[in-house]
C-alpha cells in the first residue's frame, strides 16, 4: 500500500480505533493505529506520507497540542480532527492551527471517508508543490547576486531599461544577465523563467 494512502488514526478509545480501521480497510486505505499522541510522535520519524485523523480530547496530549507540535516541528501531514458534541470552539482553534477538516462524532461513514479522501488529495498536492519548490530553488542556486537582482526585476514585470536604471547598469548588460538566467535555469522563455522564480518563492 503506498504511503500516501495511509491514514494514521490517533484515539484513546480502542473501540473507536478498531471501528475506523475497519471502515478504512473496506474502502481500500491502510490504517495505522495509535492509542495516544505521544505514541504517534514516537513513530513519526518512520512515517513517509498519508494523513492524520486525531481525536481532540485525549489524556497525556490533546489533539490540539499534537497539531501545534507538528506545526512547530515543520511536519506538514494533513490533519483531520474528530470532535465530540460541544467541542466546536476547540475545532475552530484547530482550524486556526492548520487542520484541513474537523468531523463531529458520531459521524457517517460517507462523511468520514470524504474527509479522508480530501485530506489525502491535499497531501499529494502539497508534496507536489514542495517538490516543485525544491527543483526551482536548485535551478536558482548558482545565480550571482546581480543575476538575482535582474531576475527580481523580470518577475516584477519591469522592462530592461527600468531594470538597468535601478541597478545602474546598461540595458545591454541587463540583456546579457537575462540570457544567463535563461541558460542557468534551463528556461526556454520568460514565462517559464517567471514560473521557476515564483515556485522558488522569489
Amino acid at each position: 500500500m503506498p504511503a500516501d494512502m495511509t491514514v494514521h488514526v490517533i484515539d484513546d478509545d480502542e473501540a473507536m480505533r478498531d471501528s475506523i480501521a475497519f471502515l478504512l480497510d473496506v474502502q481500500g486505505f491502510s490504517a495505522q493505529l495509535y492509542e495516544s499522541a505521544p505514541s504517534f510522535l514516537a513513530a513519526l520519524p518512520g512515517i513517509a506520507g498519508g494523513c492524520v485523523v486525531t481525536d481532540i480530547r485525549m489524556p497525556d496530549m490533546t489533539g490540539l497540542e499534537l497539531i501545534r507540535r507538528l506545526k512547530a516541528d515543520g511536519v506538514d501531514l494533513p490533519v483531520i480532527v474528530m470532535t465530540g458534541h460541544g467541542d466546536v470552539p476547540l475545532a475552530v482553534e484547530a482550524m486556526k492551527a492548520g487542520v484541513v477538516d474537523f468531523i463531529e462524532k458520531p459521524f457517517s461513514d460517507t462523511a468520514f471517508i470524504a474527509a479522508v479522501r480530501a485530506a489525502l488529495a491535499r497531501g499529494k498536492a502539497d508534496q507536489a508543490r514542495d517538490l516543485e519548490r525544491l527543483e526551482a530553488q536548485k535551478k536558482l542556486a548558482d545565480l550571482s547576486p546581480r543575476e538575482r537582482d535582474v531576475l527580481a526585476g523580470v518577475v516584477a514585470g519591469k522592462a530592461n531599461k527600468a531594470i538597468a536604471f535601478e541597478l545602474d547598469i546598461s540595458p545591454r548588460t541587463v540583456e546579457i544577465y537575462r540570457a544567463n538566467l535563461m541558460a542557468k535555469t534551463g528556461a526556454r522563455h520568460i514565462a517559464q523563467l517567471m514560473r521557476i522564480a515564483l515556485a522558488a518563492g522569489l
